[in-house]
Formats: C-alpha cells, sequence, structure tokens
C-alpha cells in the first residue's frame, strides 16, 4: 500500500503527459517554454488571483516575496511552530527573525488568539525588533480563518503571505486558498495535492507592482534583459516540462479533490469514536493533503499499523521553536503547548483519491485495533 499513489494517477493521464512531452523535446524550450506562461494563466483563472509567476519550489516561492518587501534584519515575521522547517527558514534566509506562533488545538492553524499571545511575548522577547508582518500556514489541506486574520493585520500593519504549500485547492468561505491573502505561496512538490515530477512552486499574489518585482528577482534580479541587473536576485525559474505536467494534473485536480472528500468523510465516520479526528469549519474545504489525527499513545498505533503493511507518517515530531537550529533563540519547552502537544499526538494516514474501499476499510480496522 502506497501513502501516497502516484503510480495510478500517472496511468490516468501518462499518454497526455507523453505528447507534450514530446512537443518540449522537439522544440528544445526547456526553460520559459510556452507551457509556463499557459500554467500561470491557468492558476491564476482556479484561484482568482490577480498574478501568478511560477518557481523553482514550494521555499522559494516563500523567499522571494520576502525578498520583495525588503524584510531583512532587525525584522520579525510571524510565524507557526507548528509546521514545516521552510516556513521559518525563509525568514532566517533574509537575515530577518522568525517569531513562532503556537496554533489551535482543533485546526491545528493559527488564530488571532495565538497571533496575539506572540505578539505580546515578542515586544518582551525582542525589544527594538520591527515586527514586519506574519506567514499563516494552511497546514494539512485547511487554511485559517482570513478574515480574522487580515484584520489583525490590518490592526497591527503587517503583511500577510499565507503559506499554502499545502493547501492549494482548499477554500474559505468559497474563496480559494492562494486567494486569501494579498501574497500566498505554494508548493507543487510531488507529494502535494497538485505536484509535478520535481520540485516547483508558484506565487500568487494583488498587486502587479509587486509581481514584476518578484520576476525579476526569480531571474537574478534582471531588468530590461538578463544582463541588465537592477536588484539582488536569484535562480528561480520553474522548468517547463514540470510545468507540462501540472497542466495536465490540473486538468483532472478538482475530480481528484472530491474523491479526496470521500476518503476523508469515511476516515471520520470510521474513527471518530476512537481517536481525535480533524476539524473543518463549516466555511471551510480541506484539501487533505493529510488527514491527520491525534492520538495519546501514538507509537502504539504506529507500531501496529507497522505489523499490517500500512504507512504512516508523523508530521511534525518536533514543533520549530525547539529545533535546534533555533536554540539561539531562548524558546523553552513549554511555551507553546498546544504545538508541542501535537508535535507528541499527531499521525498521518495514507491518503490519496485512488485509495480503494478495501483499502480505507483495512485502514480504519487496523487503527481501531491499535486502540482497542
Amino acid at each position: 500500500m502506497d501513502f501516497i499513489d502516484l503510480k495510478s494517477q500517472q496511468l490516468r493521464i501518462r499518454d497526455r503527459i507523453d505528447a507534450r512531452f514530446k512537443k518540449i523535446l522537439d522544440s528544445g524550450t526547456y526553460i520559459m517554454g510556452p507551457e509556463i506562461e499557459e500554467l500561470e494563466t491557468q492558476l491564476r483563472d482556479y484561484t482568482g488571483s490577480r498574478e501568478c509567476l511560477t518557481c523553482s519550489n514550494g521555499t522559494d516561492a516563500l523567499l522571494i516575496p520576502l525578498m520583495a518587501l525588503g524584510v531583512g534584519p532587525g525584522d520579525g515575521v510571524l510565524v507557526p511552530a507548528f509546521t514545516f522547517f521552510a516556513t521559518a527558514e525563509v525568514v532566517s534566509l533574509v537575515g530577518a527573525t522568525p517569531i513562532f506562533v503556537d496554533v489551535d488545538p482543533q485546526t491545528f492553524v493559527v488564530s488571532v488568539a495565538t497571533l496575539e499571545a506572540a505578539l505580546t511575548d515578542a515586544k518582551c522577547r525582542y525589544p527594538g525588533m520591527t515586527i514586519k508582518g506574519m506567514i499563516p500556514v494552511s497546514l494539512f489541506g485547511l487554511c485559517p480563518d482570513f478574515d480574522e486574520l487580515l484584520n489583525f493585520a490590518e490592526r497591527y500593519g503587517l503583511f500577510v503571505i499565507e503559506d499554502a504549500a499545502q493547501s492549494f485547492g482548499a477554500t474559505f468561505k468559497g474563496r480559494r486558498s492562494c486567494n486569501l491573502a494579498p501574497i500566498s505561496a505554494t508548493s507543487f512538490f510531488p507529494a502535494k495535492p497538485l505536484g509535478c515530477y520535481g520540485d516547483g512552486g508558484a506565487i500568487f499574489c494583488e498587486s502587479r507592482e509587486l509581481a514584476d518585482v518578484m520576476r525579476s528577482i526569480r531571474v537574478h534580479g534582471q531588468g530590461v534583459d538578463k544582463y541588465r541587473n537592477v536588484r539582488i536576485g536569484m535562480n528561480g525559474r520553474l522548468d517547463t516540462l514540470q510545468a507540462a505536467v501540472l497542466l495536465e494534473k490540473l486538468s483532472i485536480f478538482d475530480d481528484e479533490v472530491e474523491k479526496r472528500q470521500h476518503v476523508a468523510r469515511r476516515y471520520t465516520d470510521g474513527l471518530a469514536d476512537v481517536a481525535i479526528t480533524p476539524s473543518v469549519p463549516d466555511t471551510h474545504l480541506s484539501v487533505w493533503a493529510q488527514y491527520t489525527l491525534r492520538i495519546s499513545d501514538r507509537d502504539a498505533v504506529l507500531s501496529h499499523l507497522k505489523t499490517k503493511d500500512i504507512p504512516a507518517v508523523v508530521y511534525y515530531a518536533k514543533p520549530l521553536h525547539l529545533q535546534e537550529a533555533y536554540a539561539h533563540l531562548g524558546y523553552k519547552r513549554g511555551e507553546l503547548p498546544c504545538s508541542e502537544q501535537l508535535s507528541g499526538e499527531v499521525v498521518s494516514l495514507p491518503m490519496h483519491p485512488y485509495l480503494s474501499i478495501a483499502d480505507q476499510d483495512r485502514i480504519i480496522e487496523a487503527v481501531r485495533e491499535a486502540l482497542r
């Protein structure tokens, strides 16, 4: 059994991908070929965003906006403590300081309450620091309440970048992830709900002026041509071949999202009486990048699933504020209790659109057996 089944998906669209690859190989337009613009247009239309530019990976999709906004030494950026390392890493890469925020125990994402607490703590922890913005993460496929977050940001004069690496296709009040904040970043890593066959990412924003700056940064800070450089940039382009893969995957994406909903509902129906199942508010649609349970005796469940040859993954076993790389910031165990508790309890089950009913039942029964 696969944790994420990319083989079945590939069989569904292999002929169309092969045809696109042949066209690219015949033309030789491996870098910034016409498929890039085609993909950016389709991504923009899908999300409803005003601007979209693809890039090399999800980390660069977060880094490029920070560079464009001029974030740097002396600045602080609010980021969740319970997420993948890249969300904080990009803040450090521009010389700024990540300010860690606890998350809600039901939804696993930041809230106004946890942001307020982190902001109050930061004023004492980092006197004189300028708190510039925040990067709320739409985790495991579920977005935070962006109405509340944007009101909070306006009150304190903060920029907002949605880290939508796990939530492309999710919605909040009918609006799609990647169009919920002034700037959003997503990842097309193969395991994501919409993934390519390598690394890839995209940035979405409301401002054409900012988008033009980020397009310049994406190609070494170029100006009117690649030999006139007007700012410090990077090599952050998406390969044309990856764009071709994404174009074909996007054509079946809505169907896959619906299939994910069916899997998630069956998991919840089968496990809600024995474990803490994911909470999705009525205003939200999760894209179910992961289906994540909270289980007090996680090791016993993981061991039992292993005996049944059922893969399961722990995201994330150590919260960011306790990572060795951030020891110098002085955070102590107990300061962000929900993130710490989740790190000791969460376990993600196989989740993909091609998970058979028989395999779903087998997984549900194995979890129930482990918890008896």
